[in-house]
């Protein structure tokens, strides 16, 4: 018999995480079931087991997924020339991040990994990747202000880095939970609070 593709059995392990994300998103992590999602995927439980064994391993693969997009689309941003702004960075970032947030969104997934991670030693190791991937896409940022002469040279990378990313998770718990969240209210916001770009130039 033939082999089966390389491409063949990433659609199939698409076609899982697709369906275990909508499941997540409708019914939270601990109410769904592995039948939910072979229900959902249209596929056996064999089929399934094949490329997941359990819950857990869904929601690292899904989490992992969402982080390498968003560092895809973060590095395309910031290695602009000349550097975005932050509020600049911050707007492209929303308008990637926002249409995730929706009923089966996958961003509606982050909040129930971070969840997970504190009680799922397995779990912690994704999500802490995914964590430290998008802090250092800040850092990155960071330098190249620091290179454009937007910052003083003695800035702290890593703490700047911190503190913006801490912003995102904000603005995902004022979607999902609020429902009030303003894009452009937001990127005035950190207009307001990061007044530097090429015509503001930071402290001395």
């Amino acid at each position: 018999m033939p082999r089966v593709s390389e491409e063949h059995l990433e659609r199939r392990r698409q076609q899982i995480l697709a369906a275990a994300q909508r499941c997540f998103s409708r019914k939270g992590f601990y109410n769904t079931s592995m039948q939910d999602v072979f229900a959902e995927s249209g596929l056996s439980a064999g089929a399934v087991y094949r490329y997941f064994k359990s819950k857990d391993e869904l929601v690292a693969a899904l989490a992992s997924n969402a982080t390498v997009d968003l560092r895809g689309m973060m590095a395309d941003v910031i290695r602009r020339d000349p550097p975005p702004t932050p509020a600049e960075v911050v707007d492209h970032i929303l308008d990637w991040f926002l249409p995730h947030t929706g009923p089966e969104g996958r961003l509606r997934l982050a909040p129930q990994a971070w969840a997970l991670a504190l009680v799922d030693p397995d779990a912690a190791v994704y999500v802490r990747k995914a964590i430290l991937g998008i802090r250092e896409m800040w850092a990155e940022y960071i330098e190249r202000t620091i290179e454009v002469g937007w910052l003083p040279e003695d800035t702290d990378k890593e703490a700047t880095a911190t503190a913006l990313f801490g912003i995102l998770p904000g603005f995902l718990l004022q979607q999902l939970i609020i429902g009030d969240f303003d894009q452009k209210a937001a990127v005035r916001g950190m207009e307001t609070l990061f007044p530097f770009g090429p015509t503001t130039p930071g402290p001395a």
